[in-house]
């Protein structure tokens, strides 16, 4: 059994099934468990200062609806309200940096099951499985 688990959430119709692995490996212990969402910068890219603002607006309102949703799973499965993580960020980057500041054992993560060119462009899993120093379980959702 682990005892630090981070759970990565995407709000796809895959959450479920990494919620339910990672309370599996936590052996259903919600306190055991730690969940982040991480909102990709929508600015990134993009030098001109005149959209910054219409962009911060739409990172503004993916942040609160990020946290109303990861606070309603964090709810219904007992999860302490301090063991949530709603940031914006490099995905890989951000759920490493939460890993490795917890010193979680374990980082539990959804994967589209993508091959090939979708493959090649870095999903959020495959990026993980480089520089992350505790293990990763990757939770296989059918692709739709």
């Amino acid at each position: 059994m682990y005892q630090k688990i981070v759970a990565a959430l995407d709000f796809s119709e895959n959450n479920a099934q990494v919620l339910s692995s990672a309370l599996k490996l936590a052996n259903n212990n919600a306190s055991n468990l730690h969940l982040i969402h991480v909102v990709q910068p929508i600015t990134e890219g993009y030098a001109l200062n005149v959209y910054s603002k219409n962009f911060l607006a739409i990172e503004e309102e993916a942040l609160e609806s990020a946290t109303e949703q990861l606070s309603k799973i964090a709810e219904a499965e007992k999860i302490p309200s301090d063991q949530i993580r709603i940031i914006v960020g490099d995905r890989a980057g951000e759920i490493r940096k939460l890993a490795e500041e917890i010193d979680a054992e374990v980082i539990v993560i959804g994967s589209h099951g993508y091959s090939g060119q979708k493959r090649l462009l870095g999903a959020t899993a495959n990026k993980l499985l480089h520089g992350a120093k505790c293990d990763i379980l990757t939770v296989h959702a059918s692709e739709i």
